[in-house]
Formats: C-alpha cells, structure tokens, sequence
C-alpha cells in the first residue's frame, strides 16, 4: 500500500534585474495570504528563495509543500484562491510558472 506523501509546488518567477519583484511585500503579505488561505486545505508550509541575480533567469522561487497530491487540488480549487492569484499584481508584473515536484 502507498503512503500518501508530502508534494511539492515550486512557483518560479523569471525576469532580469530590471523587472519589478517587490521580495518585501512577497515575504511579509504574499506568503501569509497564502498560509492562511490554504493551510486549511493541506498547504504544510511555503518558504521563498531569492537566487543571485544574473543577466536573467529566476528572480524569485516559493516553494509549497502541500500534505498530499490531494490538497494540491483542493488548495488550487478552494474560493481562497481567487485572491491569492489576485495579489500577484501588487509585487510583479511577471506571471509566475508552477513546476510539480515529486518524490522518486
């Protein structure tokens, strides 16, 4: 029989030095949205990564980690969500790509 593992989402957000991503309003209002939007869906926790900044490439990546593949949907499904994929604007104008990790 197969446990029902932890699943990963990881949002990426690519763009250049120039491209507007506001780490501070991500860190301190976006990822709480989050939290308290989805924690009572099966969203386990969500930590952000700020790689070094290049020509261009990844400016910023979450990583989400949901209790299983079955929260995934219901996070995404909730009423919740509809306000967390609105507050995208107020710290980029790039749109973010999600990328499933899974466990091997």
């Amino acid at each position: 029989m197969r446990r029902n593992t932890v699943q990963i989402i990881y949002v990426t957000y690519e763009g250049t030095s120039e491209t507007r991503f506001d780490r501070d309003y991500y860190v301190s209002k976006h990822l709480p949205l989050v939290t308290e939007a989805w924690a009572q869906h099966g969203l386990v926790s969500v930590s952000a990564l700020f790689p070094a900044m290049g020509t261009r490439g990844t400016i910023a990546m979450c990583e989400c980690r949901f209790r299983d593949e079955a929260a995934i949907s219901r996070c995404f499904a909730a009423p919740e969500t509809e306000a967390v994929m609105a507050d995208i604007t107020r710290f980029t104008d790039v749109a973010p790509t999600r990328l499933h990790g899974r466990p091997i």
